[in-house]
């Protein structure tokens, strides 16, 4: 569709994603990275184009998002509810914007992400303050650059009844971001090395915890995940597989289909964390250890699980809700019946004693609650929170190379341990 021809008709375009284009794109695979931070280009091939600017202005009933690209590219346009949001899926996009942007909200729109949705595929997502409708959206050249092209996106102020559940409800899932390669039979008492799969949270879009000064959680769990794998690739005990292991999104439930995929037998979730009130941020510290389990352990545990299941809805995701409505409860208690919850605990254990040995620990280090990237019936797993990027001393160390590694060693010492238990109590 051109540009001239969407001018036209986009205001009969309420109930309805479309498409902005501009003539000659030619979308390709490109980096990104976002969520407030100077993003490291990816080396997934050449970028369409590159995003050096966005800018927001407007009141509670109309607001503009501008993007200025070093070139036109095709966008897709859409809304989704629960929360509120407006979907801009670009092709090859590298994003070149300054450190802190999308933090701060204007008119309509309270905040945004943006970075890489999927190989080749880049996402913006727009957080609404109400339910809106895209009024306009085009892409042309700015008034103040002969070079540059600008999608500009307005948002018009709508109701709860016109907006419904969005024009993107019931959008099929992209294909995945990162796929391993084909399964294949596994089994250790066979001989074969145990298969431990490293998952490094967040991603792509998706940056995580924040820290004030715009370190993000993504960044920091994707280095430690990279020294992890290297320090027990070194040790040759095992078949090392991640993930992620570039700065791109990956959706819990693909997460969960890696490792049945891959038939891991031990599971690591890494992640970070950041306490939003002030306060308290200089007083919270350390590092947790999480299992898997129906009944939170404390109300941090609830906060923890809840911010870390909404990561896919976050990243601009249409998640069908028909397992988490329908027997969730049912789904625990068949998982927990099994021998993995054991061999779950266990393995925390374990890795608290290490990590408590190199880091400093959190009050109360051992904790359990419903996460769903920890709902396998096959393999034990844990998520390990290194740490908190709200506190000074935390994030400090966080983003040292030295401490990763020391943190990589802890972690690796302790898969060492419990597969040597594991051998032992094996007939």
């Amino acid at each position: 569709m051109s540009t001239s021809r969407l001018r036209k008709s986009a205001e009969a375009l309420v109930a309805l994603a479309f498409l902005v284009a501009a003539s000659g794109a030619q979308p390709v695979r490109a980096g990104g990275a976002g969520s407030g931070q100077q993003p490291q280009p990816q080396r997934l091939g050449s970028p369409d184009a590159e995003a050096t600017s966005a800018l927001l202005e407007g009141d509670g009933e109309r607001t503009r998002f501008r993007l200025v690209l070093s070139r036109g590219v095709t966008a897709e346009i859409y809304t989704l509810a629960n929360p509120y949001r407006v979907v801009i899926d670009l092709p090859g996009v590298l994003f070149r914007l300054p450190a802190g942007t999308g933090q701060s909200g204007e008119g309509l729109v309270s905040a945004f992400r943006y970075g890489l949705f999927a190989e080749g595929r880049a996402r913006i997502v727009l957080d609404t303050t109400a339910p809106v409708r895209i009024g306009r959206a085009a892409m042309a050249k700015p008034e103040t650059s002969a070079s540059d092209m600008s999608l500009d996106v307005e948002l018009v102020r709508t109701s709860p009844e016109s907006f419904g559940s969005g024009t993107g409800a019931g959008r099929p899932h992209p294909a995945p971001a990162a796929r391993p390669p084909e399964p294949k039979e596994r089994e250790t008492q066979r001989g074969g090395k145990p298969v431990v799969l490293i998952d490094p949270g967040h991603g792509g879009i998706d940056g995580g915890a924040v820290s004030p000064s715009g370190q993000t959680e993504k960044s920091v769990v994707l280095s430690v995940a990279r020294a992890l794998g290297e320090t027990l690739a070194k040790r040759g005990r095992y078949e090392i597989r991640f993930t992620r292991q570039t700065d791109v999104f990956v959706s819990l439930d693909r997460r969960l289909a890696i490792s049945r995929e891959v038939g891991a037998e031990l599971f690591i979730s890494l992640h970070a964390d950041a306490i939003a009130a002030t306060g308290l941020a200089q007083s919270i510290r350390g590092a947790t250890v999480y299992t898997l389990s129906g009944k939170v352990s404390d109300e941090e545990a609830r906060r923890m699980a809840e911010k870390e299941n909404a990561s896919d809805l976050l990243a601009g995701a249409d998640i069908a809700t028909d397992e988490e409505a329908g027997d969730v409860k049912g789904i625990l208690i068949d998982l927990l019946k099994r021998e993995t919850a054991n061999f779950s605990t266990d393995f925390s254990n374990v890795v608290v004693r290490r990590l408590g040995k190199a880091i400093p620990l959190a009050r109360d280090p051992q904790r359990s609650a419903a996460f769903k990237v920890l709902r396998q019936t096959h393999a034990p797993s844990v998520l390990i929170e290194l740490g908190y990027l709200s506190h000074t001393e935390d994030q400090k160390l966080m983003g040292t190379t030295e401490w990763q590694r020391r943190v990589a060693g802890a972690i690796a010492d302790a898969v060492d341990a419990y597969f040597a238990k594991r051998t032992a109590n094996t007939p």
